[in-house]
């Protein structure tokens, strides 16, 4: 998953705020204070310069939490005297006096959202929680004080209605294209009444937004599982029995255990206990997170939920699914909704057969051991489909976790496929600055010798990170500002006591793939503006990079070259390497169905017209009946709506049906590396030279055709997930 937020940019930047640009305010003694004191700040922070390091990587032991707050301020301070200046200009617009010129404004700002925002993901603290509540409404403003400021849009419409004889080349026409249909969606053509409307929604969501992404937080620290007794964790391995003891040492739970919980609803933990009690603990735990207590998100939902159709409504769609579908690559919420009807049966057939075998199994174990059988509940499907997966492959995950230590892989698996496949090479950097000590910083350079970037890895769970995994981009490659990139890839891994080695999961290998993947996208990158870098890409095709990168997890020249035993550095055995690749599709009903469950439940709520939202009362009524077409199945969603981050405090609202969209182009790829020689240079490069490089600098949708040599197909989807032949009964 890639963290991001809403999909507009101004001067490059991922803006999300605004302070008003209105010239004609008549300064007080008191403003006028604030300004010089403002100014004075923007000298001496260390956001006012471009860092001097590396690759500009972010001076990270120079910035204390509270230089935020000021440098923000600042920030804003001076794009708001850019952006009034460009407005202002007396001369013609021309291409480079207003959008070239936009591109350029707000870097001070750009550099102190770039570090704030990834950090308040990946090592919050409470100063920088609160900044980001302070600050949020007022970036709110700072947008759309830009987006609404009438004298600036007037110059982007003359020149995009003069594009076609401004002689300009593909990528700047695009870009004043681009620029043109941001200001237009943001509300640029709205009456003086309306606009005042619409500023005062945007800063309540962003309000919102915030408050839902620190109330999840919140909540799953919170709802995390105190153990009182080891035999308890009966089933866990070694090393999951080892974190969980230092999960509680660190919140100071002498004696005890503490299963700490990842942002999905289904836990890995469930797949292992053998206490039943336990996991239906683990379960509840997991799915009651921001349903009422501290981290109580009810309320928040129901707010964003109508504040979004009144915001869709106020700039002429039927809803917000319609207002966020019309940039991306799907369109339309029916060709969403069209999508998603038509892969839900036959995985929720394949989820129903599993589950009926499950519940054979649990009936015979139950008369086995004279004891009363119970129906198969969500928190039991892990723990029995593994059971039924060592039967029917003679598989079990304990046997290859020894097979995938973590910078293994990283070095071995994920490293050498990048360098197999696009020829770069990496250098691990210990002489940089980095924001928490497990951070590893990488050096990445092109096969003649060239700098290409750098890439931060930061692997490890933490109780002030939010969960999941996701890349985060520091500094985005630019011709215009002469930039390359440093990106960051953030997972969730349990970190074992010192000294204890870290062995993966097959899911989570799988998941260092997938990320890298945007990171390649964005080190890539290879643009002349801001905007367009790396992956500023729709969701629905952000997520092609990464899921197409998961091939070289299972890949089998690539696994053999990472699979190797800790200890021994032998080789995974040849009959376990072929059972893990004939049990990766296990489960595919399953994984599936909870995936479409969440996203129909994304546009479930996304869809409604303003007459429609539910009050704060009737939000998980609204949910319930959003997921009747469940009903029956023990596969719950993915995320439910209180801990949906992805949907209520990311840049997926109406659009976490990316990941299978995306999906689609990431096999018809696989398939074409397949049908082309696999992992070799020529096909890497064709890739880099047509998509990867690209960012959004052409309408995504044209670069896959140009590189696959027709539109996507879904039968490869469907045939990686066993989808092919199915049945509804």
């Amino acid at each position: 998953m890639q963290v991001s937020t809403r999909r507009i940019t101004v001067c490059g930047l991922m803006v999300s705020a605004a302070i008003s640009l209105m010239a004609c305010d008549v300064p007080t003694k008191a403003s006028q204070d604030a300004a010089t004191a403002t100014a004075a700040y923007a000298a001496s922070s260390p956001f006012a310069q471009i860092s001097s390091l590396p690759y500009n990587l972010p001076p990270f032991d120079k910035i204390k939490d509270s230089d935020y707050q000021p440098s923000f301020e600042a920030g804003m301070a001076q794009q708001r005297q850019e952006v009034s200046a460009i407005a202002a200009n007396p001369a013609a617009p021309t291409f480079d006096n207003t959008i070239v010129a936009l591109e350029r404004s707000g870097q001070m700002l750009g550099r102190v959202k770039d570090v704030f925002f990834n950090l308040i993901s990946a090592n919050t603290s409470p100063v920088l929680d609160q900044t980001q509540q302070d600050i949020a409404p007022k970036l709110a403003e700072h947008e759309d004080a830009i987006y609404l400021d009438p004298a600036l849009f007037a110059r982007i419409e003359q020149l995009y209605q003069q594009r076609a004889s401004l002689g300009l080349d593909p990528e700047s026409l695009r870009l004043l294209e681009r620029y043109r249909t941001d200001f237009v969606r943001a509300g640029a053509r709205l009456s003086p009444a309306e606009k005042d409307q619409l500023r005062k929604m945007n800063q309540q969501i962003s309000s919102l937004t915030t408050q839902f992404q620190q109330n999840l937080l919140k909540s799953s620290n919170e709802g995390a599982v105190v153990v009182d007794k080891l035999a308890d964790l009966d089933g866990l391995s070694p090393e999951g029995i080892a974190a969980a003891a230092q999960a509680a040492e660190n919140r100071k739970l002498e004696g005890k255990w503490l299963i700490t919980l990842q942002n999905t609803t289904d836990q890995p933990v469930l797949m292992q206990l053998k206490n039943r009690q336990l996991r239906e603990r683990v379960y509840k735990a997991s799915i009651n997170r921001g349903d009422g207590g501290a981290g109580d998100n009810v309320g928040n939902v129901a707010q964003i939920v109508k504040l979004r159709a009144q915001r869709a409504a106020l700039l002429g769609y039927p809803n917000h699914a319609a207002y966020v579908l019309e940039e991306e690559t799907a369109g339309t919420p029916a060709a969403v909704n069209k999508m998603l009807a038509q892969l839900a049966p036959p995985a929720n057939a394949i989820a129903r057969k599993d589950a009926a075998v499950m519940q054979q199994l649990i009936e015979r174990q139950a008369k086995a051991s004279h004891t009363k059988p119970f129906k198969l509940q969500p928190w039991d499907w892990g723990f029995y489909s593994e059971q039924v997966r060592k039967a029917r492959y003679n598989f079990d995950e304990s046997q290859i976790k020894p097979y995938f230590e973590l910078n293994h892989v990283l070095q071995e698996g994920v490293f050498y496929a990048a360098h197999e496949l696009y020829g770069v090479s990496f250098k691990e950097r210990t002489d940089l600055p980095v924001y928490q000590q497990d951070v590893r910083v990488f050096e990445v350079f092109n096969e003649d010798g060239s700098a290409l970037g750098l890439f931060l890895f930061d692997p490890f769970a933490r109780d002030n990170k939010q969960g999941g995994a996701w890349m985060n981009t520091y500094v985005s490659q630019s011709r215009l500002f002469g930039t390359k990139a440093v990106v960051s890839n953030n997972i969730n891994i349990a970190k074992p006591p010192a000294g204890k080695p870290v062995l993966l999961t097959f899911d989570e290998v799988n998941t260092m793939f997938h990320e890298f993947g945007h990171g390649l996208h964005g080190l890539f990158s290879n643009v002349e503006y801001p905007m367009f870098s790396g992956a500023s890409v729709p969701p629905d095709f952000v997520e092609y990079p990464s899921q197409f990168n998961e091939m070289w997890s299972y890949d089998p020249k690539v696994l053999a070259h990472y699979a190797t035993h800790y200890e021994s550095g032998k080789p995974m055995p040849r009959a376990l390497f072929k059972k893990l690749l004939a049990a990766r599709k296990f489960s595919a009903g399953y994984e599936t169905s909870e995936y479409l469950a969440a996203a129909m439940l994304d546009q479930s709520w996304h869809q409604l017209s303003t007459n429609q939202t539910p009050d704060v009362t009737d939000v998980m009524a609204f949910e319930a009946k959003a997921l009747g077409h469940a009903k029956g199945y023990v596969v719950p969603p993915r995320y439910h709506t209180t801990y949906f981050s992805h949907i209520f405090a990311s840049g997926y609202s109406a659009g976490y049906y990316a990941y299978i969209w995306s999906d689609v182009l990431a096999k018809d790829t696989e398939h074409w590396m397949n049908t082309h020689g696999g992992l070799k240079r020529a096909n890497g490069d064709l890739l880099r030279a047509k998509v990867l490089s690209r960012g959004f600098s052409e309408d995504p949708s044209a670069l896959f055709k140009d590189f696959y040599g027709r539109g996507p197909d879904v039968g490869p989807l469907l045939e990686a997930r066993g989808l092919t032949g199915v049945k509804n009964p």
